[in-house]
């Protein structure tokens, strides 16, 4: 009996720490970002962003290949400064938001790749058609307690993308040759996240 007892007090011990290792976090929205730079007219990159994402994360600390991320954008969000340009790619022509609301990403595999690097690997859902693709991940950061107690963590990711594989096809033909707007975007995301 004493040997049983052991026993099952020596794996409650083992398990705890592998339970308490993995983590349910929440996407701040109020200091986070998803960001993008495209080329324009050949000479310039122009920036925007989406002021509304939304998302959770689950961080294993103890086997980070078991993280994962499921991320979801607002489309009609877009904001480059300029709201005819918004308003512009909000339409038919690029993101056809009253079509394809929503861009999400859900992480399919977690791989180290340096120290606090990792690479994730995950479907993006943009403009109705799914593409794999590979974000850089700086992070997860350690847990800091805010002002107000939550409990923090933080992680910055970048990615490039063709828009023309996701169906985003407008351009225009410039007279001295080129095109209006480029087809490689890069993405840079900066995500805040607080513990459930």
């Amino acid at each position: 009996m004493k040997l049983i007892t052991t026993v099952i007090s020596t794996i409650i011990a083992i398990a705890i720490p592998i339970a308490s290792s993995a983590s349910s976090w929440i996407i701040d929205p109020d200091h986070s970002n998803a960001g993008f730079t495209i080329r324009h007219m050949m000479v310039g990159n122009v920036q925007g962003c989406f002021q509304k994402m939304s998302g959770t994360v689950e961080i294993n600390d103890q086997d980070i290949t078991k993280s994962s991320v499921d991320v979801s954008i607002d489309a009609g969000s877009i904001y480059t400064k300029v709201e005819k340009r918004d308003e512009h790619l909000r339409s038919a022509d690029f993101f056809d938001v009253a079509k394809y609301p929503t861009i999400t990403f859900v992480s399919k595999k977690v791989e180290k790749s340096g120290e606090d690097r990792l690479e994730v690997t995950g479907d993006l859902n943009l403009h109705g058609v799914t593409r794999q693709i590979v974000l850089d991940v700086k992070g997860p950061t350690n847990e800091i307690r805010d002002l107000l107690g939550h409990m923090r963590r933080g992680a910055s990711a970048v990615t490039q993308i063709n828009r023309t594989d996701f169906g985003i096809n407008w351009n225009k033909t410039l007279e001295a040759g080129g095109v209006a707007v480029g087809e490689e975007v890069m993405i840079g995301l900066e995500i805040e996240m607080i513990r459930k």
